[in-house]
């Protein structure tokens, strides 16, 4: 898997055709059809706190990275857009610096209990890596206080046939993939939340609390260990650096998956979207899109929709979305 780092900018930038919190990126001249698409849409909460990213020629001409980030907090709208901006260069520069030395292997889920390659392997190092990396940079940002806002990461990138995933918080990422009785969905990831017992435990262990409010009895929430607060929703992320001696981390959850013919797309999206639809509706709304290019804006809209019918007097989170089709339609 050769890397190629001139086609990689130090940082990415909001440009014209873009919307403010997606970007699309095409860096294969014109070699690869573009095969997925990207959209977000700002709740009623004020401030977009989501961004999102889908980056073709990624690595190498059929290389892809995929990601959406949910900021929370103050400066969670910030830190998303660090994160998007930066996130996919530091991975990359990790995973050129780890090709060059000797990878252990380690346990880590992956399917069919097959054990991890060489290049997957380095794929992970790096991954955790630049996690670690990203999460520093953000601490270091002159005049960004981060003590209590973060962001979650989903992130995919695809090379040649292989899927390395990368999680960290609530966001989720789905394949929809044929079977003999139709689409079936798979969830990719584990919502890193409080209520996760593994989770929790580490938590816990690290003198934090796991409680939900009275009034949220459904929701798990961080709190300092003599304090009501932060309250924080998720396990793991980047900033909220008042819990980071505390039990809440930004180490990502990995795991891989081998693309097969039957396999037709993966969906990222940022609990917005998930809080109203179920895996199969969302993998029902992305299989029926026009084309690759609208399935993003369709999905969000189906998710705006939703909340509109199920919560109408609440107010709709952000939601936003990338999805990645693995064949040509």
């Amino acid at each position: 898997m050769g890397i190629c780092m001139s086609s990689v900018p130090s940082e990415i930038h909001d440009t014209e055709d873009v919307q403010e919190n997606a970007v699309f990126i095409d860096e294969t001249n014109g070699k690869t059809k573009r095969n997925g698409s990207v959209h977000s849409r700002t709740g009623s909460k004020g401030l977009n706190q989501d961004a999102a990213i889908l980056y073709q020629g990624y690595g190498k001409d059929d290389g892809v990275f995929c990601g959406v980030f949910d900021g929370h907090g103050k400066n969670g709208h910030l830190v998303s857009k660090l994160v998007r901006n930066h996130l996919p260069l530091l991975v990359l520069n990790q995973r050129n610096s780890l090709a060059k030395v000797k990878v252990t292997a380690v346990q880590d889920d992956c399917d069919q209990g097959s054990v991890p390659s060489k290049d997957l392997l380095e794929w992970r190092d790096a991954f955790i890596s630049a996690f670690k990396v990203m999460d520093k940079e953000i601490k270091l940002q002159e005049g960004l206080d981060c003590s209590t806002s973060g962001s979650t990461a989903v992130v995919v990138i695809r090379q040649g046939e292989d899927l390395v995933i990368a999680n960290l918080g609530d966001s989720r990422a789905v394949l929809g993939t044929l079977t003999e009785d139709g689409l079936r969905t798979v969830q990719l990831t584990t919502d890193l939340k409080p209520n996760v017992p593994s989770e929790a435990d580490r938590i816990r262990k690290c003198k934090g609390r796991v409680l939900a409010l009275k009034e949220e009895p459904h929701i798990q929430r961080v709190w300092l260990p003599h304090q009501d607060m932060p309250g924080l929703a998720m396990s793991r992320a980047f900033g909220d650096y008042l819990l980071k001696d505390h039990g809440v981390i930004a180490i990502p959850d990995i795991s891989y998956h081998r693309i097969t013919p039957k396999d037709q797309f993966i969906v990222l999206a940022t609990d917005g979207v998930w809080d109203v639809l179920n895996n199969d509706e969302v993998a029902a709304v992305v299989r029926s899109a026009k084309d690759e290019e609208e399935a993003a804006k369709a999905l969000v809209e189906a998710a705006i929709a939703s909340w509109k019918k199920k919560f109408p007097s609440a107010k709709v989170d952000d939601c936003s979305v990338a999805c990645l089709f693995l064949h040509k339609r």
